[in-house]
């Protein structure tokens, strides 16, 4: 390794003095004591977040993930992966607190996407991906501070199961539809039963609202033609006349069905003799 050497841009060196940490390098053209000082290399990374071995990015990095067997709470068995989005913050930690830091982001993503998946049911795995997301993210932001690492985002990329249990997801989907037509049917009649007995409702306070009103205007008649009544003639005479007026208006009401058959009164022609004021 060169004495003199250029360091890119977001990069960083650790360099080490007998073989313990003693400064971090960042980009531009740099240096190192020899025979005192070493350069840090982390080629068991494979190649993650650095360049050469030795440069350390610090720039946003993505980790794919294997996929992982989980269980979830209703017993079903999926296999699911993620993506996890990170970046370096703190080099000196991200590599000497932690051995082979992105197999060790893999493992505890992998771990917290599992246990996760464990506490909820499948639809909701598959309904509340994003809210999933973010749960896990979350509970990695503790152990990312202790690594170096910030979390930027955490993407759960594929949910597979077996033909059984999409056979049984598509029964379930099935019944739901079927569940759902049947409360909306059962709630069209409701309001159209509802409707009907509303309209009805309204008709008959209409027609006793009317027949109330009839009833008025006919008081009110009866009302001002007794009074005329009484000014041309006797109380007596106006009261005989008014009796002789409904006992005709009740036969024209019990005689309109021309088969029905009518009784009269031997008193019938009494009824209509005004008597006469005596002099």
């Amino acid at each position: 390794m060169a004495l003199i050497y250029t360091i890119p841009q977001n990069h960083v060196v650790l360099i080490k003095r007998f073989g313990k940490h003693s400064r971090v390098q960042m980009d531009g053209l740099r240096f190192k004591i020899p025979l005192i000082e070493s350069i840090k290399y982390v080629r068991e990374w494979d190649g993650t977040a650095n360049k050469r071995g030795y440069q350390i990015e610090l720039s946003e990095q993505q980790t794919d993930t294997p996929p992982r067997q989980c269980q979830t709470l209703d017993n079903v068995t999926i296999d699911a992966n993620a993506s996890i989005y990170w970046r370096i913050i703190d080099p000196v930690k991200a590599i000497y607190d932690i051995d082979i830091l992105p197999k060790s982001i893999a493992d505890v993503a992998l771990n917290a996407l599992r246990a996760n998946i464990g506490k909820i049911k499948l639809d909701q795995v598959l309904s509340e991906r994003q809210h999933l997301n973010e749960k896990i993210a979350a509970q990695l932001a503790e152990t990312a501070a202790k690594w170096g690492v910030l979390f930027t985002r955490v993407e759960i990329q594929e949910i597979n199961y077996n033909d059984e249990t999409a056979e049984a997801m598509m029964q379930e989907m099935a019944a739901e539809r079927k569940k759902r037509a049947v409360i909306a049917e059962a709630e069209g009649e409701a309001t159209a039963v509802e409707t009907i007995a509303t309209a009805e409702a309204n008709a008959t306070l209409i027609r006793a609202e009317a027949q109330a009103e009839a009833l008025k205007l006919i008081a009110e008649a009866e009302s001002i033609y007794i009074s005329k009544l009484s000014k041309s003639s006797s109380k007596e005479v106006a009261g005989q006349i008014i009796m002789a007026q409904k006992y005709i208006d009740g036969m024209k009401s019990i005689s309109n069905n021309p088969s029905d058959k009518v009784f009269l009164p031997n008193s019938f022609q009494g009824m209509f003799e005004i008597p006469t004021t005596k002099k």
